[in-house]
């Protein structure tokens, strides 16, 4: 080939090298965004000017970015009306920056002092303006911090000279539930004036205050609620409904204070706060239906309410700490960490739903059919929502954002579903509660009106006065608890001049006892006329009592007493007497009751000239100090080697922490020509009322 054939060739191949490459750069060029022309403000004054339209856009970091000199013609173009992951960056996060050029007609007056408002952004913000720094809003990396809410900000821009607004964004790592359409802007700012930039956030918050009007009134209500319902549990602890109802009135309060006020907290301590609060919600409305469906009686229910009330609080907690350290632990086990315990407490979610299905079993009112609808229809949705937000940026899934979506508007405040039956649901319980209030204080005056009346039917029933027992002196002391015990004591004076001592103690408490102890001293008094045997009296006692106190016992002790001293003991099941300061040592025998073909012995003594018998109930040995000790048999020991008569001995116990009835009699023979005396100390009888 010729030399200069081989050169033509050549150069044809650069040539054809060259328009490739012009090609391919012209088509690079082309598939980025021009730069975009300056946006030029015209007329600035009072109205305020939205910075709206395409910005330039960059991922990664410069600081040298934010020079108003930089070349950004390279840059893509975006919108500021929404964040960057509904735009082209869907699920990204960290470091963006936007840019945009600014221009000024002329004719504005150089005493201009302009101002830019800035709406939400997400999560942390630096703005620039020609390069300079003039505000953000949280803190950068490796130290960084987000705050709440959407609380709009303004920053001074000074005096209008043509430049360059540059924004550096931050956005944090996805939670679990985090749909990836977040991050950057979510609004254009706007530039004013001072004054203007006033009115604007002035008119905003009042928008702002309007269509929260719902939510705050929910609140206060919630928070009345609350605090009635601490009140009135304070008053009687046994209505734990109230307790309940309370701290489920009062979590709402909280989640609001801390999220909804527009209050800068940090944004990472407001969601670790927020979640264990939403787990007392839950807790708070499965105690609620384990009281107003009755099954507060059923053992298993009741002991797995608690195990799931401390796996959500514990997992809730879990998560919090997850969120409070949210971005400074490793990306991935954050996210991990996150879905396994937001899993864990959405699943025990369902547990008022189980609830409920054995809350069907129960014959139900009104109300509380009401609160299981509702509350069936909240958790539903709860549940629903909560399991279609986890891992909604990989599903695509929109449900759970379409159930939160307003489904109307009243005055501007918006209601969606979820809002709607929760309030019906905090409505119904407040109603359901009341009702079981009322209902039980009916029950309550009718137990106080039991109360009374074995109160009444047991005093009756104690000796208003003793006959005189010539040559000794007697004294007895019945002091009743608070509570209507089975203590009773009789005394009786035969013709032939000897007396019976029937002192004793009915298994149980209230109105059962008090009839028991009515049948037993009738039936002792008629077994009294036919016999001076104290042996043969607990025996015919015991059969009439057999199989007619409802798997309940009686111990008694009977004293037969002779005008010269003797006296013949016979004891079923009660305590022994003192002899002086020394317990006597009597068979022991069973309670009446418990066996029809039981037997009793007797036991003899002689009273000598100053001996002293001392009987009493167990309330006097079983009497308990606020350290939780008794009596006991060696205190009983030291008291009765004092010589108490009846009054002393149950002042002692009374005074150490009585719990149960008192009744303590002492017999002490006296010398021959000593007036003998009887001493009788009892409550005064109170007409009963209605």
């Amino acid at each position: 080939m010729h030399t200069s054939t081989r050169r033509h060739l050549l150069r044809a191949k650069a040539t054809a090298i060259l328009v490739l490459l012009l090609f391919a750069a012209l088509s690079t060029r082309a598939a980025v965004a021009p730069a975009q022309p300056p946006l030029t403000i015209e007329g600035l004054g009072k109205p305020v000017v939205p910075l709206d339209g395409p910005w330039q856009f960059h991922i990664g970091d410069d600081p040298t970015w934010a020079s108003p000199s930089l070349d950004d013609s390279q840059w893509e173009s975006i919108q500021t009306d929404k964040p960057w992951g509904a735009q082209q960056h869907f699920g990204y996060t960290g470091y963006a920056w936007y840019r945009r050029h600014i221009d000024f007609a002329p004719g504005p007056s150089d005493k201009l002092d302009l101002s830019l408002a800035l709406g939400y952004v997400s999560d942390v913000y630096e703005i620039y303006w020609n390069g300079t720094k003039i505000g953000g809003y949280g803190t950068m990396p490796p130290h960084h911090r987000s705050y709440w809410g959407n609380i709009p900000q303004v920053y001074r821009l000074g005096k209008p000279q043509p430049g360059v607004l540059a924004i550096r964004v931050w956005n944090n790592i996805p939670a679990s539930s985090d749909s990836g359409t977040s991050g950057g802007l979510y609004a254009p700012p706007y530039l004013g004036t001072s004054d203007a930039i006033t009115a604007l956030l002035t008119s905003r918050n009042y928008l702002w205050l309007k269509a929260s009007q719902y939510s705050f009134a929910i609140v206060l209500f919630y928070g009345l609620v609350a605090i009635l319902g601490l009140l009135a549990w304070l008053q009687d602890r046994s209505r734990r409904l109230l307790l309940w109802m309370s701290l489920f009135a009062f979590a709402p309060v909280v989640l609001e204070i801390v999220g909804g006020f527009r209050i800068p907290f940090p944004q990472n301590i407001v969601m670790a706060i927020q979640q264990p609060f939403f787990s007392v919600l839950d807790i708070c409305l499965w105690f609620l239906l384990l009281y107003l469906l009755k099954l507060e009686d059923h053992p298993r229910l009741v002991r797995w309410t608690r195990i799931l009330a401390w796996i959500s609080i514990i997992s809730t907690s879990l998560d919090g700490l997850i969120v409070l350290n949210w971005g400074y632990w490793d990306g991935r086990f954050s996210q991990i960490a996150d879905a396994v315990v937001t899993a864990t407490f959405t699943a025990v979610e369902i547990w008022p739903l189980v609830l409920i299905y054995f809350g069907f079993r129960k014959k139900l009112g009104t109300p509380t059919w009401l609160v299981v609808f509702f509350a069936s229809f909240s958790q539903m949705l709860l549940v629903i929502k909560a399991a279609a937000l986890q891992g909604e940026r990989f599903t695509h899934w929109t449900l759970g954002t379409k159930i939160d979506a307003p489904l109307f508007f009243v005055n501007d405040n918006p209601f969606n579903l979820p809002a709607i039956v929760d309030t019906l649901l905090f409505i119904s319980i407040v109603y359901a509660v009341y009702r079981y209030s009322v209902d039980q204080n009916h029950r309550q005056a009718a137990i106080q009106q039991e109360f009374k009346s074995a109160q009444e039917l047991q005093r009756v029933l104690i000796p208003e006065t003793l006959p005189p027992i010539p040559g000794f002196a007697v004294t007895s002391a019945y002091r009743p608890a608070a509570e209507v015990g089975g203590d009773f004591f009789q005394l009786i004076a035969k013709a032939e001049g000897s007396s019976l001592f029937i002192l004793g103690d009915v298994s149980g408490k209230g109105l059962k006892a008090a009839m028991a102890v009515s049948l037993i001293v009738g039936t002792v008094r008629t077994l009294a006329e036919m016999s001076d045997d104290p042996a043969e009296i607990l025996s015919g006692l015991n059969r009439r009592l057999h199989n007619r106190l409802q798997q309940g016992f009686v111990t008694c002790l009977i004293l037969s007493l002779e005008p010269d001293g003797r006296c013949t003991f016979a004891n079923a099941g009660h305590l022994p007497p003192y002899l002086n300061q020394n317990e006597l040592h009597l068979p022991p025998e069973l309670p009446l009751g418990l066996v029809a073909s039981a037997s009793y012995d007797k036991v003899t003594i002689q009273l000598e000239v100053g001996d002293r018998l001392t009987l009493y109930t167990d309330g006097l040995l079983e009497a308990r100090n606020p350290s939780g000790e008794i009596f006991s048999f060696e205190r009983l020991q030291q008291l009765i080697a004092t010589k108490p008569d009846a009054k002393q001995a149950s002042d002692a116990a009374v005074t150490f922490g009585q719990e149960d009835d008192i009744t303590v009699l002492t017999i002490t023979r006296l010398a021959t020509g000593v007036e003998s005396t009887t001493v009788l100390e009892a409550p005064t009888l109170v007409p009963l009322t209605a």
